[in-house]
């Protein structure tokens, strides 16, 4: 139950009362309303407090929460998006290709008579094993981090009070960039630099954009955090 203050006529007096208002989380600001009658202060309040809402504009604070129903929904789909993108830049062989050779961070396709054989990564990458393992490791731990943030996005929605949303999210969200970042960066600083007869998949590419998704997103949240203070 909240309080406004509001100015009324009590026979012809000025006096300041307190008008509770049941339900609606938008500011009154204090205002001048005309004595209602009544036999009693109580009873003329409880008239007043019925014409007060009736009459209060509310198309404002609808407004207000639909603008916020658009931008929540529209968080939880980049939020989406850079999930399926993690996932797809993990888990999918094409972050280096050749003409007859598909690699990802697990393994290695090639083409023999039109068809595309599984094999083990070459000696080149068992030679950088701890490289390969730290790509491997934060991938996997930007996937978990970003499933992670989209719960506890949802959750903390109907869990915490204002001030307090949205933080988990957006530091869920910034350990997911790192990780992403940090794999797309030692491999693209230490594997096939050299080697000039191939290209980046698109899997090395969603990484990166997936590492650009997850930062804006754990800025919304923490910026969303600061207005719902």
């Amino acid at each position: 139950m909240r309080q406004r203050d509001v100015w009324v006529y009590l026979g012809g007096e000025e006096r300041e009362e307190t008008l509770r208002l049941r339900g609606g989380g938008a500011d009154v600001c204090p205002c001048r309303l005309p004595w209602l009658g009544g036999s009693s202060p109580r009873m003329s309040f409880q008239n007043l407090e019925r014409q007060y809402l009736k009459g209060y504009d509310w198309s404002i604070f609808h407004y207000l929460t639909v603008t916020m129903l658009v931008l929540l929904g529209g968080i939880f789909l980049l939020h989406i998006t850079a999930i399926i993108l993690l996932l797809i830049a993990t888990i999918d062989n094409a972050w280096w290709f050749t003409d007859t050779t598909s690699t990802d961070i697990w393994a290695r396709w090639v083409k023999m008579n039109g068809v595309w054989n599984y094999t083990e990564l070459p000696e080149y990458y068992q030679q950088h094993h701890e490289y390969l393992q730290a790509v491997q490791a934060t991938s996997v731990l930007a996937c978990i981090f970003a499933i992670l943030g989209l719960f506890v996005f949802v959750g903390q929605l109907f869990t915490l009070a204002k001030g307090q949303r949205f933080t988990f999210s957006g530091i869920f969200q910034l350990i997911a960039c790192l990780c992403i970042m940090i794999a797309a960066s030692i491999y693209t600083d230490i594997f096939h630099k050299d080697e000039k007869n191939g290209w980046y998949g698109h899997s090395f590419i969603l990484a990166w954009i997936s590492f650009v998704l997850t930062f804006i997103s754990s800025i919304i949240y923490f910026v969303l955090r600061k207005k719902t203070a």
